[in-house]
């Protein structure tokens, strides 16, 4: 028994020095997984560059948001200006074209443009005609009926244009033309023109000191557009790196699988094998009274045929009858009668 003890494989008397069938697949999966830490740890360093790029790109164009909504609000403040400006000029436009017809209407001609008076210089004629009319029914005593009347019809057309023109001359109602001193009038217009040239020069200059400010704001705009534009360059580039490399660990961590699985399988196999040598020796071991299925068997034959025998002999032999076994017996007995008391020695 403990000979074929011996034969049983175990741990402790494998030798270490013989290779194991295994070496190469596991110096190879070794390897394997040495290159899938160091491509791990190049997909985390690529997605940690992407991460600071990103995070720098964000901060740019934070600090790119806040610079173009100054820059908006400079801009919307010059725009003001400048159309504030583009009044002033409107306006001293508009006085020195009343000036050229107030020349023309004294030289007893229309404008270069042949255009109609303006709303200002006909307003002005007509209350001066109205003021002449009623002062000539108040003073005049030898008018007739018939004239009076006709002054009367004149006055009521006259008052009929007055309502319809003044609501147009109300933006310059400030400026008075009488036409009984028009050199006064002129020299009024030209310094009211003056002035609003003045004004619209000085709304330019502000509009221009405006965009000086505006101009370092633009160029740090621009740049801080170019710097997010090349952090989000980077954060691409290093983005499409980590992604190859993890394609790359893919395919490799499936090599790795297979790997394992084909020694997981292996191992499997081996102690298959020895489980199955070890319980053919335990088989070989075993003796009758540790048979289970010989006890089971003898078991169902007492229950099915109500005898048993164990042991015996073969039918012919005459050892095994009970004839033989009683003078077997018998012959022992007469054996123990015969000399059965000895003379002691003296």
């Amino acid at each position: 028994m403990s000979s074929i003890q011996e034969q049983l494989p175990s741990p402790e008397t494998v030798n270490d020095d013989e290779p194991s069938p295994d070496d190469d697949l596991k110096t190879r999966l070794h390897a394997m997984e040495a290159r899938l830490r160091r491509m791990r740890d190049q997909r985390t360093s690529h997605n940690e560059d992407a991460r600071r790029a990103a995070d720098s790109r964000n901060s740019v164009q934070e600090q790119s948001k806040e610079i173009r909504a100054s820059i908006e609000e400079k801009l919307n403040e010059q725009k003001e200006v400048r159309a504030r400006a583009k009044s002033h000029q409107t306006q001293r436009d508009a006085i020195q074209s009343r000036i050229r017809e107030i020349i023309n209407s004294k030289k007893g001609r229309r404008s270069e443009a042949g255009k109609a008076k303006s709303d200002v210089i006909e307003l002005s004629e007509v209350m001066a005609e109205i003021s002449n009319i009623e002062n000539r029914l108040m003073t005049d005593g030898t008018l007739t009926l018939k004239a009076e009347n006709r002054l009367l019809r004149k006055l009521k057309i006259l008052a009929s244009k007055r309502d319809v023109l003044l609501p147009k001359a109300t933006e310059f109602e400030a400026i008075n033309i009488d036409l009984g001193d028009l050199e006064s009038t002129i020299q009024t217009l030209k310094a009211e023109a003056d002035l609003q040239h003045q004004e619209m020069i000085r709304a330019h200059e502000e509009a221009d000191i405006i965009w000086e400010e505006v101009k370092p704001m633009l160029e740090e705009r621009d740049f801080l557009r170019s710097e997010g534009d090349r952090l989000h360059t980077i954060f691409v580039e290093s983005k499409e790196l980590a992604n190859s490399v993890h394609a790359e660990i893919e395919v490799l961590l499936k090599e790795v699988n297979e790997a394992r699985d084909e020694m997981k399988a292996r191992r499997e196999e081996r102690a298959r094998v020895i489980r199955e040598h070890n319980e053919s020796v335990r088989n070989a071991l075993k003796t009758p009274d540790k048979d289970e299925v010989l006890a089971e068997s003898l078991t169902d034959k007492l229950l099915s045929e109500g005898t048993l025998t164990l042991g015996g002999s073969m039918s012919g032999d005459p050892q095994a009858s009970p004839n033989a076994i009683s003078s077997s017996v018998g012959k022992r007995r007469k054996s123990r009668k015969v000399g059965s008391f000895r003379k002691p020695r003296k």
